[in-house]
């Protein structure tokens, strides 16, 4: 994961933002309604994606304060640290492990809405989350001029 913020965001770690990379356990593995899940390459044992989700919805800010209220902490899945390798991707790995989130998201029976934000400077990452659901704020639009804008959108919740 921190390479991925090295590598692909070119933001390098921002505590703020990345904090839950570092704190894994308190982040993804102690919380009941929260979990990580991160697949290996069986040759080399290299970690070769990874895929997250927590109970905490998205804050404001910095999103619309009307994003914070539609999708509140404890009744919405956040989709957090999705991300493949470069060499992995196009083969079913986020799109797989997405689909074991959503199945512990419906299983948890608490959570009425699953939603995500994507970077769109990530190669693929727009059109694979459009595949998957709906955008409910393209940022580019609302804010035009803000550099890349973030991307929001929610994933329909089976059960």
């Amino acid at each position: 994961m921190l390479d991925t913020v090295y590598r692909e965001f070119g933001t390098g770690y921002v505590p703020r933002w990345h904090r839950d990379i570092i704190e894994l356990q308190s982040a993804y593995l102690a919380p009941a309604r929260h979990t990580l899940l991160v697949a290996v390459d069986e040759q080399d044992g290299a970690v070769v994606a990874t895929a997250a989700l927590d109970s905490r919805g998205p804050a404001h800010p910095p999103n619309p304060r009307w994003l914070a209220e539609r999708y509140p902490s404890g009744e919405t899945a956040q989709l957090r640290r999705v991300y493949v390798r470069p060499e992995h991707r196009r083969r079913g790995l986020a799109r797989q492990l997405v689909g074991e989130l959503m199945d512990f998201a419906a299983a948890d029976g608490g959570y009425r809405a699953v939603y995500l934000h994507t970077d769109p400077a990530v190669p693929g990452a727009e059109a694979f989350w459009r595949s998957l659901g709906k955008v409910v704020c393209d940022e580019r639009e609302e804010q035009p001029g803000r550099g890349n804008g973030v991307v929001h959108s929610e994933v329909p919740l089976a059960g």
